[in-house]
């Protein structure tokens, strides 16, 4: 069943255990690195998404030869320097891989068109494209698409932390390039810092060296990176298990769904949404950790705080968990999520309301009430991942089969999640 159109989940997830996809956010940024390394390089990754897809066709336009045998990604690195005269880079709807790739052509001096489709026109790209625009970039606009020219300047970039982190992952992976020492100069709070760091330590598997001066905490800070550097392969190298997957799961056996195993994980990840565990051990759900696993089994939960501004992607299941929760859950510090899909906080209040949620939006939050059960109904998608997964998790909680439209948009994050729903003792119907 490919999922392709409607589906009515008749029977929710019910337990179990099961190994986590890789991280996509972590897979997009050792692809990069693996075709600017010095030789060849093998990412273990047994995982395919929409984004990750994009990604690896962007990297094949500039000259890397890359493949996939079902464990892995072998990846023979671009050569320098870069021949192609043009290139074409086919974004489709994935954020990150515009908001890498382009520093990344900029700094290799290779004129790009950007393509991109869907909401990701309309998402953010300020104030990335003034930088590259201020250190020697032509960028401009055409039919929809990008394009970008000239080469990127040593020197010094200026970014607010209130933007995607993104931004400030896609120069800390071009800088390396440029013939002259860089930094980044963050203004303010760093939002979602776990995944720039995730970056740094992806930059220093293959022997790049940025240095950090400033907060830890993200209260501001400035990226110093030596120029020019090179990429060093090391071999091989394993993409860690997606805490953003497990965090499903991980909801489902907070909510009522039975004990719930993710296995495939590292527990000393340095992934924001490790963060999951934390939350639901303060929800009151009984959380187990073992080895490469965690646990998840229900407890009584009880409303609390969050403040989200490391753990954007967490809001939709916080909300789902909060909505069964007794008492009042209030989640702040998520108004980036208003520039998702054309505001994403509403996305999550009108569906879980429609699915019989007590929930209401701040300005940069939420805030919830919880109920003994929700009703179930029929649901948008609103094209995004996020919100099939919620609802798909919400069942559990509800009274009624739930039908969300337009259920592909799944697959842009994780490709297999419907087959792990049915997995895990659920079952599902396509509808047309």
């Amino acid at each position: 069943m490919g999922y392709g159109m409607d589906v009515r989940i008749d029977k929710p997830v019910s337990g179990g255990e099961i190994k986590v996809a890789a991280s996509k956010s972590q897979s997009h940024k050792l692809l990069i690195c693996s075709a600017l390394a010095d030789d060849q390089t093998y990412v273990e990754c047994a995982d395919l998404s929409d984004d990750i897809e994009a990604t690896v066709s962007c990297l094949k336009s500039l000259g890397a030869g890359i493949s996939h045998d079902g464990a892995g990604f072998g990846v023979k690195p671009v050569e320098f320097p870069v021949s192609e005269s043009f290139v074409t880079q086919v974004c489709g709807e994935s954020g990150a891989t515009l908001r890498f790739m382009m520093p990344v052509c900029c700094a290799l001096g290779v004129p790009a068109n950007f393509v991109t489709v869907g909401q990701l026109r309309e998402r953010p790209k300020s104030p990335l494209l003034e930088q590259l625009v201020a250190n020697g970039c032509v960028v401009s606009m055409y039919k929809g698409n990008l394009l970008c020219s000239g080469r990127l300047d040593a020197g010094s970039y200026n970014l607010h932390g209130n933007v995607s982190s993104q931004f400030v992952s896609g120069l800390l992976l071009a800088l390396p390039l440029l013939s002259g020492d860089s930094m980044i100069n963050v203004e303010g709070k760093i939002e979602s810092m776990p995944f720039v760091n995730m970056t740094m330590d992806a930059l220093g598997a293959f022997g790049v060296k940025a240095k950090i001066r400033g907060s830890r905490a993200g209260r501001g800070a400035v990226y110093m990176i030596e120029g020019p550097q090179s990429y060093r392969s090391p071999g091989s190298i394993k993409v860690e298990g997606d805490w953003s997957s497990a965090a499903c799961w991980l909801s489902a056996g907070a909510i009522g769904g039975g004990s719930f195993t993710c296995s495939g994980l590292n527990l000393g990840s340095r992934q924001g949404d490790m963060a999951i565990t934390r939350l639901l051990e303060r929800y009151g759900a009984k959380v187990v950790y073992e080895g490469d696993s965690v646990t998840v089994a229900p407890a009584k939960l009880r409303g609390i705080h969050i403040d989200a501004a490391d753990t954007p992607d967490l809001v939709p299941l916080m909300a789902v968990v909060a909505s069964v929760a007794e008492g009042e859950t209030s989640i702040s510090n998520a108004g980036r999520l208003r520039l998702i899909k054309n505001d994403l906080l509403r996305a999550i209040t009108e569906t879980l309301r429609a699915l019989g949620a007590d929930i209401y939006e701040t300005q940069d939050g939420l805030v919830i009430k919880g109920v003994k059960t929700l009703r179930g109904g029929t649901v948008p998608s609103f094209d995004d991942h996020r919100i099939v997964m919620m609802a798909s998790i919400a069942s559990i909680a509800c009274d009624n089969p739930v039908m969300i439209n337009v259920a592909e948009a799944a697959g842009k994050q994780y490709s297999e999640f419907f087959r792990d729903f049915e997995l895990l003792g659920g079952k599902i119907s396509e509808c047309n």
